[in-house]
């Protein structure tokens, strides 16, 4: 079954129940699972909080299939992984950063939320094709939380400073990370069980090589996104 196959069988309402899932490559039947509708709804409704069936006090239908797709790039660029060390090279922060420099701090932090949640009912949208509660609450989940966290603090500085601009946006990206690794830190010292979980330790570990990597990540998403927002309505 290719790709195409996957989109037709979901959105035009033939999808087949459980069979289909058995006989697809994991990347494919991950694709599946993602996409199917009932699922999706859901997870919008769940956080939208009736957004979904209203404009007024919701996100417009637009802004929902672009959050949409960002937590579906979000999921791709999770499965993109090098399994080194305590917690392995992704690129998730990429699409955390995409997400947000495209879309805002609103709906940035709405689509990291979406995959958030997505993760959390099953979907295998982290690395590895991992998901579920399992995947959250295990020894890195902390770093999964905190990109929540990290939307958040990104989306406050943006919204309460007076100047707009690329110093902001670069600063805001800095803080969203240093957020996400103080959270995922602690996250770690807290389930892990090793007999030097000091946070030094544990931040040599889980941080300190992931620095240069996400900082040149964050390069890369501050390019692609002033060339997607100059080219396409966001």
């Amino acid at each position: 079954m290719c790709i195409a196959e996957i989109f037709y069988e979901v959105w035009a309402g033939k999808s087949r129940s459980k069979p289909t899932y058995l006989y697809l490559s994991p990347p494919k039947a991950a694709l599946l699972f993602l996409l199917d509708k009932r699922r999706f709804y859901f997870i919008m409704l769940l956080f939208c909080g009736g957004g979904f069936m209203t404009e007024k006090k919701g996100f417009r239908t637009r802004d929902l299939v672009l959050i949409a797709i960002f937590a579906a790039m979000m999921a791709v660029c999770a499965w993109i992984s090098v399994p080194v060390l305590a917690v392995p090279f992704t690129l998730q922060s990429f699409g955390v950063f995409m997400a947000l420099l495209c879309l805002g701090g609103k709906r940035g932090t709405a689509a990291i939320c979406v995959y958030v949640l997505l993760g959390a009912v099953g979907a295998p949208v982290f690395s590895g094709f991992n998901g579920g509660i399992g995947a959250i609450m295990g020894a890195t989940g902390g770093y999964i939380i905190g990109f929540i966290f990290s939307g958040l603090s990104y989306w406050l500085i943006c919204a309460l400073s007076p100047h707009k601009g690329t110093f902001l946006t670069v600063l805001a990206c800095l803080a969203a990370l240093c957020v996400c690794y103080l959270f995922g830190t602690f996250w770690f010292m807290t389930v892990y069980t090793g007999a030097d979980n000091d946070f030094i330790t544990v931040a040599a570990k889980c941080v300190l090589p992931f620095i240069i990597p996400d900082l040149l990540k964050l390069l890369l998403a501050l390019k692609i996104s002033s060339v997607v927002k100059r080219h396409v309505s966001v």
